[in-house]
């Protein structure tokens, strides 16, 4: 965590993203779901971030590297201070999904054939994160 602004970049498919971030004093770095704690810059309650937040990006992912959720890969590169490691399709069965929307946590494997729609609450997840999947999982 520092108080100066912080230049991130990613490679993605033939496409670079630029993030810039400003961490203030206060700016949330933390949550609780259900219990489980979610790390992000400016998470709120439902696993947004200052990255995605609309009312779909309700999902965190917990990262096979360090076992913490977080709201986003870019908060992960960010704020966990080591390079991620995706999950393999041999662990596809682990919990590693957090619906911002009830709590649930899901299996892999559950939230990549769930259709954007947690199978719990039925609450919309974003579609788009689909794109993201690699990511976070061996695809």
């Amino acid at each position: 965590y520092k108080e100066n602004a912080a230049l991130k970049y990613y490679v993605l498919k033939d496409a670079i993203y630029i993030t810039i971030v400003q961490l203030r004093q206060g700016d949330g770095l933390d949550t609780k779901i259900s219990g489980i704690r979610v790390r992000g810059i400016g998470v709120d309650s439902r696993t947004g971030c200052t990255h995605y937040r609309s009312a779909l990006d309700i999902v965190a992912i917990k990262f096979e590297c360090c076992r913490t959720y977080y709201s986003c890969f870019y908060c992960h590169e960010a704020l966990a201070g080591h390079g991620a490691r995706i999950w393999s399709r041999a662990r596809f069965e682990e919990k590693a999904v957090l619906c911002g929307a009830c709590g649930a946590e899901l299996a892999i494997r559950q939230y990549l054939e769930c259709r954007a729609v947690c199978p719990i609450c039925e609450a919309a997840f974003n579609p788009r994160c689909e794109s993201h999947w690699p990511l976070y999982f061996e695809t």
